[in-house]
């Protein structure tokens, strides 16, 4: 439209000057002595307007030839800025495609030609990392802070998981902890800190931020439990005495009190011979989930009172008559007491039920020691082939 009314002003203006020379007799004298030249005032005009525009053409053809250079060299830097762009998608696509050589090497020309440096120097990194060059992952990572600032938490990420693919745990650690002065704490940084403090064997730590990744949904269930029990099993081998185990147990949330868990702790109680408190502990989670390892480790109890620990196993029996672990703590239990007659019949009955080389081994005794040594040797027997 705007060109539209550009056009029919020119052709205005063409019409008035057509009108304005058709009734204008005015005439144009120029005297130069000894010389006198009269023409009319509109074919002077023309003159005039012609040699301007002549003269104008000559200008700008001069200043567009002297300019051309200039003009090349923007064009060309304009070309390479394009490829620069076009080099670092394409180093994006093959780095997800897993073509990290050809990654890396279009990454360091979009770096090279100025097209995002940072961010082109830390996938360069991320490829030479997937390469395990970690000479050149490196490199790159230096060029990244160089070339950008705003790259640095990036960059920490990266580096970080490059230690802890090299198994510098100690590093990534101290990596993570600059990049969480920097920017805080974010999911994937939770994630990497994590496996950086169990390569550290730093197993409160490793508790904590696996119920931090928990609450946050970051993490399974399942996948969290298994971290968990792996890093009290450590502590827990780690103790140096009783009341640090006490304290250990006094400080688990009622949450994580899962039956695999109360096994390891149970264990350790018996282990440092607190078999009341690990009485105790196993009561307690049996009443919430009944575990075929704690009552195997009910069985091996040497409490205060014995009767009590026998009567409370007994009223298990009705809920769980087919339990071979139950039946043969009960048989444990009463051995202890001397109870002949009711341990070789739970231990008779857990035979029946599931037909261990423990069971059998413990009724041999159970004969030997009421002077009934014909009836124990078939049961040694049985427990020899079963070993072997």
């Amino acid at each position: 439209m705007r060109r539209l009314f550009r056009l029919l002003a020119l052709f205005a203006l063409a019409v008035g000057i057509a009108v304005a020379v058709r009734f204008n007799e005015s005439y144009l004298l120029l005297v130069v002595p000894p010389y006198r030249v009269e023409v009319s005032l509109a074919l002077a005009l023309f003159v005039l307007v012609l040699a301007f525009l002549l003269f104008y053409g000559v200008v700008r053809g001069i200043g567009l030839a002297l300019a051309l250079p200039a003009r090349v060299s923007g064009f060309r830097r304009r070309r390479q800025r394009e490829k620069a762009a076009e080099s670092l998608c394409e180093s994006w696509r093959l780095l997800f495609e897993g073509r990290y050589s050809q990654a890396m090497r279009l990454a360091g020309e979009a770096s090279a030609a100025g097209e995002s440096p940072g961010l082109a120097a830390l996938l360069a990194a991320r490829a030479a990392q997937h390469l395990r060059e970690v000479g050149k992952a490196q490199y790159w990572l230096e060029q990244v802070d160089r070339d950008d600032r705003r790259m640095t938490p990036a960059r920490l990420m990266v580096e970080a998981e490059i230690h802890l693919e090299s198994r510098c745990f100690t590093e990534a650690a101290e990596t993570l902890q600059r990049l969480q002065e920097i920017s805080g704490r974010h999911i994937a940084a939770l994630r990497l800190e994590l496996r950086a403090n169990e390569g550290c064997g730093n197993w409160s730590e490793v508790i904590r931020l696996t119920r931090l990744l928990e609450k946050r949904a970051a993490l399974a269930p399942e996948i969290g439990e298994q971290i968990k029990l792996r890093a009290y099993r450590e502590l827990i081998r780690q103790r140096s005495d009783l009341g640090q185990l006490l304290k250990m147990l006094r400080r688990l949330p009622e949450a994580e009190g899962s039956g695999r868990l109360a096994s390891l702790f149970a264990e350790a109680l018996l282990a440092d011979g607190a078999h009341d408190e690990a009485q105790s502990l196993i009561e307690g989670r049996l009443a919430v989930e009944w575990e075929s390892a704690l009552v195997r480790l009910y069985g091996q109890l040497s409490p205060s009172d014995p009767t009590a620990c026998i009567a409370r196993a007994e009223s298990w029996l009705p809920e769980h008559p087919d339990d071979a672990e139950l039946l043969r703590s009960l048989g444990r239990l009463c051995l202890q007491q001397r109870l002949w007659g009711k341990a070789q019949s739970y231990l008779e009955a857990s035979l029946a039920l599931a037909d261990r080389r423990e069971v059998r081994l413990e009724l041999a005794r159970l004969f030997e020691q009421t002077e009934r040594a014909p009836l124990a040797l078939p049961h040694y027997r049985a427990a020899a082939e079963q070993a072997s």
